[in-house]
């Protein structure tokens, strides 16, 4: 898994057949969470992610199912994951998707949804804040100490209002 992302609840994934993109929604389990600090929002995506593992179920209409002048509305089923972690089994015994995974639907038959943003997204916490070098933030951001992050000052001086 060199370098490749976990997938997780919030992923952008976009059908090749389709016309507009879906987030995923993780229904597979409610174990194991990856990025947010507080460790309960960001569900690890995993390959029993199947039939419309995604919030709006639909990924516009579908190239595969023409209707004269138009297609039918999409209506995705999952039925495999290809491309995932395999090295790793969650507690509800699939694998973890990564951001190279790609998801085979019974329309068509072959993997065409792919991942177009993991859905991870940096969240510092005061844990990271401790553990950062000082050195380095200095040299980052040499307007902050790093050592006053996180620990506000109370102080009465600030804008004031006169009274008149």
């Amino acid at each position: 898994m060199s370098e490749k992302h976990v997938v997780v609840q919030g992923a952008l994934c976009e059908c090749q057949f389709g016309f507009v993109p879906d987030t995923l929604k993780v229904d597979s389990h409610q174990y194991e969470y990856a990025n947010d600090k507080d460790g309960s929002q960001k569900l690890i995506g995993t390959t029993l992610e199947l039939g419309q593992p995604f919030q709006n179920k639909t990924f516009g209409q579908c190239k595969l199912q023409p209707t004269g002048s138009s297609y039918k509305p999409c209506q995705p089923a999952i039925t495999q994951w290809t491309g995932f972690y395999e090295n790793v089994i969650l507690k509800n015994g699939g694998n973890i998707i990564t951001e190279d995974s790609k998801a085979t639907c019974a329309i068509a038959g072959a993997p065409c949804v792919k991942i177009s943003n993991h859905g991870q997204i940096a969240q510092p916490s005061q844990q990271n804040m401790d553990n950062a070098d000082e050195d380095t933030q200095a040299q980052l951001n040499p307007m902050v100490n790093p050592a006053d992050i996180g620990n506000p000052e109370q102080s009465s001086e600030g804008i004031t209002v006169r009274a008149k």
